[in-house]
């Protein structure tokens, strides 16, 4: 049923049910995990910025490492990436490059207003992916 799986990620511990959900099923479908990392750019006028993305693509590495480690103690295969830009777009555009057939993303429980105002990566995805997107809520219990 699935090939390819993406689970992007932002490091956080909320992405972690996401993490697990994917790697379930990639298991469960003999498919393949691409653990996906996006660096937001950052502008300044100081030299300071680009220390900012390198910590940032630094930190990328490491939480796509550890979704790999993960997926070698289920023999899952899993490939990494991390990529600058703007995140849904990032997301999109690697689903589409990789042939994913689905997107499994963590989702964050936020008040109506802010979610009118900011809107999130998540739910820009689920409206512009033209593959399914599986969204895991994580409440304050987990």
């Amino acid at each position: 049923m699935y090939e390819n799986v993406l689970v992007p990620t932002d490091g956080s511990d909320s992405a972690e049910l996401a993490i697990e959900r994917g790697l379930e099923l990639a298991e469960t479908y003999g498919a393949t995990v691409h653990a996906l990392y996006v660096v937001e750019p950052v502008y300044t006028a100081e030299y300071s910025g680009e220390r900012i993305i390198n910590a940032l693509e630094d930190e990328g590495k490491r939480a796509t490492a550890a979704i790999a480690a993960q997926g070698d103690e289920r023999c899952v295969p899993v490939e990494t990436e991390v990529r600058r830009g703007p995140p849904h777009r990032e997301i999109l555009d690697y689903a589409d490059v990789r042939d994913v057939d689905l997107v499994v993303m963590g989702t964050h429980g936020r008040t109506s207003v802010e979610r009118y105002l900011l809107g999130s990566v998540t739910e820009k995805v689920v409206r512009l992916s033209d593959v399914p997107v599986l969204t895991v809520r994580t409440t304050d219990e987990q």
